[in-house]
């Protein structure tokens, strides 16, 4: 089933024509002059659409707008721009050291009109001059104008960083090329990947909690993590080094069959032995298969953390910090149950009936969770 499941996945193709992408931006920031070339969907922007609220533009009411100027003429939307450039360069935020800068839009490229239902990227570019101090450059923009992808270098000796909610690039020296301390990243990731499990995505805790109820002893345990570990890991290495992908508009079915295997580990603990100490050999395949999945979900949330392909150390601090959440999980289970069973007379035992209760309603709770999100996630699409 887990196998099927991922082979499914991964063979399915599909997009979102309206759904909002972040603009790129490339820096040049030389001794006296700081040069940005933006490609951006200038159409929404124009239109009045908050693109930090929404996820496509037709979850907006001027989305109808924003088709009528994908429909101008290269020419109009040139002028339109143009216009009103003042108001979009007082949310530009352009700095060098302290000194503000002032954004001057310099050129302007926009594509034939082509099927207005398709994204229309305009080609900018937006020049700055630069004080006399030798000082870095930051950049960023308004949230309402969207994420923003902002790259300085190429190939080894390059920047990138994903900037949302209004957040400023690191400081790009003149000459150089802006770099993030080692100690940032591995903060940055660890957090990040212990907030999937623990705070943003209940899906997976869920599933870490269903393998602690299987059986109340460490060996099981210990098996079916280090199964689910290994896999996750795995996938979540391919997908972020290109290997392997989802397209965007199938990563429903990701989430969808995630969901399942949280229906899986609830219905197997029903089914299973009441008195098992022992995992069985299906079990810990059943496991590693929908840590595949898993994996696809945990490369996508890194790919959220920023543009281009993670380094080494970045995946490794986000795995670290997934396989930290399951520790988490995993230890207040326990210490819950402790406490628990110290307020009966019954002892804390596996195979115990009270012990096989809680289990069962558990991860009767946990199956039907996972099938609420599966309806949900099939229904949204």
């Amino acid at each position: 089933m887990a196998a099927a499941a991922v082979a499914v996945t991964l063979a399915t193709i599909g997009a979102s024509a309206h759904e909002v992408q972040p603009a790129v931006a490339d820096v040049t920031v030389g001794p006296d002059t700081v040069t940005i070339d933006l490609r951006v969907a200038v159409e929404p922007v124009l239109a009045g659409i908050d693109l930090g609220a929404v996820g496509d533009t037709d979850e907006s009411p001027l989305s109808a707008d924003s088709d009528a100027l994908r429909a101008l003429p290269p020419q109009a939307l040139a002028d339109r721009l143009r216009a009103d450039w003042p108001d979009l360069a007082d949310r530009i935020t352009l700095r060098a050291g302290d000194t503000a800068l002032a954004p001057e839009l310099a050129s302007v490229e926009v594509p034939p009109v082509g099927d207005v239902a398709i994204r229309r990227d305009t080609a900018l570019t937006v020049l700055a001059h630069l004080p006399d101090d030798g000082s870095d450059v930051r950049f960023g923009w308004d949230p309402e104008l969207g994420a923003l992808i902002v790259r300085q270098g190429a190939g080894a000796s390059s920047y990138e960083d994903f900037l949302t909610d209004g957040t400023l690039s690191e400081g790009m020296p003149r000459g150089a090329v802006a770099e993030r301390p080692p100690a940032e990243v591995i903060a940055r990731h660890v957090v990040a990947g212990f907030d999937r499990i623990v705070l943003e995505r209940p899906d997976h805790a869920l599933f870490v909690l269903g393998l602690f109820l299987y059986a109340l002893a460490w060996r099981p345990l210990l098996w079916q993590v280090a199964a689910f570990t290994a896999a996750h890991t795995a996938t979540l290495a391919l997908a972020t080094t290109g290997l392997i992908a989802v397209p965007g508009g199938w990563t429903w079915l990701v989430g969808a069959t995630i969901a399942a295997s949280v229906v899986y580990v609830g219905v197997d603990n029903i089914l299973g032995d009441p008195a098992r100490r022992g995992v069985t050999g299906p079990r810990v395949a059943a496991v590693s298969g929908f840590g595949l999945l898993h994996g696809l979900g945990f490369a996508a949330a890194l790919s959220e953390l920023g543009p281009g392909r993670p380094s080494v150390l970045s995946i490794v601090a986000f795995d670290a910090g997934v396989v930290l959440g399951h520790l988490v999980v995993v230890v207040v289970a326990f210490g819950t149950l402790v406490v628990a069973f110290r307020l009966m007379p019954a002892p804390l035992r596996a195979g115990k009936p009270e012990f096989r209760a809680v289990s069962v309603v558990a991860s009767f709770l946990i199956a039907a969770m996972g099938l609420l999100w599966i309806v949900d996630r099939v229904i949204s699409v």
